[in-house]
């Protein structure tokens, strides 16, 4: 081995690939200076790095096999060994070395010495014009809420209803982009910001406002269509007519036609008359429908949406759209802690009556599709089928969605569930609930930094729901004060009094006595009226928070996949709930997800 080095060093071979080295990075210096100079794409520059390396080689083995003599270049075995001029041959290629180091440091110093580059400016006396936003097309609207004029100032849920259906008239039409009713309603209150700023934030060219006069037997309503990039009315008009649920869906179909000529688009007036032209002759039962409908989108006063939607339906048993409303507030009934009544059975019901009435509608679907996996033996494959039908009915249905995101979780398949996710925010980014399962299907996922950016968006936003298991994460991460405010927007969210203390104790004291502090709440709060830490003793929310791992029996969140707390991820209890819920069975069937994986033939492991 040694006389192999010596031997190198006596043919100059380890200066030659010294040389080389410093000549190639000389090569590259000037070259990235050049190309960025003459704006060559980069893939040039790798060419010349890949030729520089393909010869290194080859310099190598010339430098090995032949010889510098004053003669030129000859096969070094055919020198006399006395006649050799390799040491005279080295210092040169020392000191050619030493000067291409030289002008390599002073190219690498003359690139950082130069300024960016920067766009070429504007003409004498114009400002740089900043990077503007693509505009919006012009076949896009806004619908926003209709001002209530009526003489008692109370009836805001029939105006609301009024734009609203305007709106999902308008959403059926091919060609044209309309903002979804949850971006349109965040403005309501905001009018003074003018039309054309609110058009902007929703990246709109027009909006429509309108207002709703309704007095004894008579309906005043105004509609007009403003180009937002001119703050110019393109078409307005006004609509005195007799108070009549027909009076309504004709209106409401003049204006949606109105508004499709006005922006020039192509359709089959077809598109533009609404399935429900024919869903009721009364009118009585079609108020109450709008009042329900605004109510539940809301999220409030579920028990009296109920009431609504029932009292309609028992005036008008043909009223599809009533029907369906029945059905998704008897769905989510149990998840907001309602009690005393078979609201899955109730569901169906009405589920299956919308459909009879009109197959139609999407939302029956959706209802149907959430009983087969959240009733047990839960039926995965018919529920995935119907939310298929939903979907095949209104492609844009951001609860199917978001209900099947809901499955999707449930079954652990959290890259199908972050999808669904994602689409239900394409369609409505205003839909913070979408937002916050989005949240979950990070968190589950184990992306916990993306989870936490997502929930403080939706928290940001005013949406409390799905902060429930971000309470442990807080804590995980000894953020105790954020998981405190965090418990105490929760329980403000929820309505929930007298809370925080207790909660944050069970989450932050290690002597918390959760058995004894559960009996304690009940006992002291429950019949004194009081509300209580938690939604009540029979939410499942309630139980986890409290360890009674025992007593959950159908969760409405996906407790199985919660990373905290530790005592809970080791509990058999786990594995417990997802046995019930059907799952190593379905994954058996369609396969494990990437977390989880089958031992044997009956049973399995999850991370």
């Amino acid at each position: 081995m040694g006389s192999f080095l010596e031997e190198l060093k006596r043919r100059n071979v380890i200066r030659v690939a010294v040389f080389y080295v410093v000549a190639s990075w000389l090569i590259l210096q000037v070259g990235e200076l050049l190309f960025d100079a003459l704006d060559l794409p980069g893939t040039w520059l790798r060419l010349v790095l890949a030729l520089l390396i393909l010869g290194m080689p080859l310099v190598l083995v010339f430098s090995w096999v032949f010889e510098l003599t004053p003669e030129g270049v000859k096969r070094e075995k055919d020198i006399d060994r006395s006649q050799s001029i390799t040491t005279q041959t080295g210092k040169r290629i020392n000191t050619v070395i030493v000067v291409l180091l030289v002008l390599a440091i002073a190219t690498v110093g003359l690139d950082r010495l130069l300024p960016e580059s920067t766009p070429a400016p504007a003409p004498t006396g114009q400002p740089v014009a900043a990077a503007q936003p693509a505009a919006p097309p012009s076949e896009s609207i806004a619908v926003l809420p209709f001002a209530d004029l009526s003489p008692g100032g109370d009836q805001e849920y029939f105006s609301d209803g009024i734009a609203e259906e305007i709106l999902n008239v308008l959403v059926r039409v091919e060609g044209l982009k309309v903002a979804s009713r949850t971006t349109s309603w965040g403005f309501k209150g905001q009018e003074a910001l003018g039309v054309p700023q609110i058009a902007e934030k929703m990246n709109v060219r027009h909006v429509l406002e309108g207002s709703v006069r309704k007095s004894g037997d008579t309906v005043r309503i105004t509609a007009q269509l403003i180009d937002a990039r001119t703050d110019q009315h393109l078409w307005s008009e006004t609509y005195d007519r007799e108070l009549t649920a027909e009076s309504l869906f004709a209106i409401q179909d003049e204006i949606a036609g109105a508004i499709v000529t006005q922006l020039g688009v192509l359709i089959d007036p077809a598109d533009v008359a609404p399935s429900h032209r024919s869903d009721t002759g009364s009118l009585d039962a079609y108020e109450l429908y709008l009042e329900a409908w605004q109510l539940f989108v809301e999220r409030r006063s579920l028990l009296r949406v109920m009431e609504l939607f029932e009292q309609a339906v028992a005036i008008d048993p043909g009223f599809a759209r009533a029907w369906s409303g029945l059905a998704a507030v008897y769905q989510v009934a149990p998840g907001w802690g309602l009690t005393g009544r078979d609201y899955p059975s109730l569901a169906r019901t009405a589920a299956d009556k919308a459909i009879e009435l009109n197959p139609d509608l999407s939302m029956p679907y959706a209802v149907v599709a959430m009983l087969e996996v959240r009733t047990l033996p839960a039926d995965f494959d018919l529920g995935l089928d119907y939310f298929d039908e939903a979907l095949s009915r209104d492609p844009k249905n951001t609860t199917a969605y978001l209900w099947r995101m809901i499955q999707y979780l449930d079954l652990g398949y959290f890259d199908l569930a972050d999808r669904d996710g994602q689409r239900c925010l394409e369609i409505d980014p205003a839909y913070e609930i979408c937002r916050s399962f989005l949240a979950l299907s990070a968190l589950y996922a184990g992306d916990i930094d993306r989870a936490l950016e997502l929930n403080r968006t939706t928290l940001s936003n005013g949406f409390y729901g799905n902060v429930f298991p971000f309470f442990y994460v807080y804590i995980a991460r000894g953020q105790e004060e954020t998981a405190l405010i965090a418990t105490a927007a929760w329980n403000a969210g929820a309505g929930i009094n007298n809370a925080t203390r207790y909660e944050y104790r069970a989450l932050t004291d290690p002597s918390f006595d959760y058995a004894a502090e559960r009996i304690r709440v009940l006992q002291a709060y429950y019949p004194a009226g009081e509300d209580a830490p938690a939604w009540n003793p029979a939410h499942s929310d309630f139980l986890f928070q409290y360890r009674q791992y025992d007593q959950i029996q159908t969760p409405e969140l996906q407790y199985w996949w919660f990373p905290y707390p530790l005592e809970f991820r080791e509990s058999p209890h786990r594995k417990r709930m997802m046995r019930d819920m059907g799952l190593p069975e379905y994954w058996r069937q369609h396969g494990f997800p990437p977390q989880c994986r089958p031992l044997g033939d009956d049973d399995f492991e999850c991370d």
